[in-house]
């Protein structure tokens, strides 16, 4: 297998959950990471990096830079990091909540500044992640365009507003399927299914109704409406989750976007 390749050297600054999904897709994908370096403090190593403690033990300047940590710690990593970034140094971010003005006043002398905010399920390269910057050549943007459409899809956004309803819709929304998996197979286990058989019976519904449709190109309303026949007992479930589902993922959304918002303005007051 061959795929994009990183730029000499590639670091990546924190390797948790999500920057580690990502390395994981990668690494699937046939993306060659010898170039890279994985800053971790606490030294764990990352399969397939060469694993570091420090900014000091990662050797010379880099080309692209992931930013993978907390968005809290950036007052923290950002002056240690920006004396080693030089103007040909892409900077992908992705710190929830941080906006790109602030990015980019941290680190004002960088070839671009790119905003990505991906989902878990590039580990699988089934991911999606948004993207976003205001600044960089368009040379840039292509090598960052291509790494992550090696993770599954890509979607620049024309405005950094947009980046939190996907972050919401996108980002978040394999812990709410996760959620909605388990309160099915609960659902189904309250009612005397075995426990382990009706999350099994779970996980496999939701997979194959979202693969029916992305194979079958069906809108949703559609697939509903060939599984629910007229006074059945689909029906009376629908009617049921017609009534609450709507608005309880709507709130649900908000609630994810209210607190990106709170962290962008967290982000620019420190």
């Amino acid at each position: 297998m061959s795929g994009p390749a990183f730029p000499l050297p590639t670091w990546f600054i924190g390797a948790g959950n999500m920057a580690g999904a990502m390395i994981a897709g990668w690494r699937a994908a046939g993306v060659e990471l010898g170039s890279c370096v994985a800053i971790r403090p606490s030294g764990q190593p990352v399969e397939g990096v060469r694993t570091v403690r420090s900014l000091v033990e990662a050797g010379r300047e880099p080309h692209l830079v992931m930013l993978g940590f907390k968005p809290q710690m950036l007052g923290e990593v950002g002056p240690q990091l920006a004396p080693t970034l030089t103007r040909e140094t892409i900077v992908v971010s992705l710190l929830a909540g941080t906006p790109a003005a602030a990015l980019r006043a941290r680190f004002p002398d960088v070839r671009a500044i790119v905003r990505a905010m991906p989902n878990l399920p590039v580990a699988v390269r089934r991911g999606v992640t948004a993207l976003y910057a205001e600044d960089g050549d368009q040379a840039a943007r292509d090598l960052v365009s291509e790494l992550m459409t090696a993770l599954g899809m890509a979607v620049w956004c024309p405005a950094e507003a947009q980046l939190s309803a996907i972050g919401a819709l996108a980002g978040s929304g394999p812990a709410y399927v996760a959620r909605f998996v388990d309160a099915l197979a609960q659902a189904g286990a309250e009612r005397g299914l075995d426990p382990a058989l009706a999350k099994i019976l779970a996980l496999e519904t939701v997979l194959g109704t979202g693969w029916l449709a992305a194979t079958n190109q069906q809108p949703m309303d559609e697939i509903a409406r060939r599984v629910a026949s007229p006074k059945g007992t689909t029906l009376a479930g629908l009617a049921v989750l017609d009534a609450e589902l709507p608005a309880l993922v709507a709130r649900t959304l908000n609630a994810a976007i209210a607190r990106g918002e709170a962290l962008a303005a967290e982000a620019r007051s420190g």
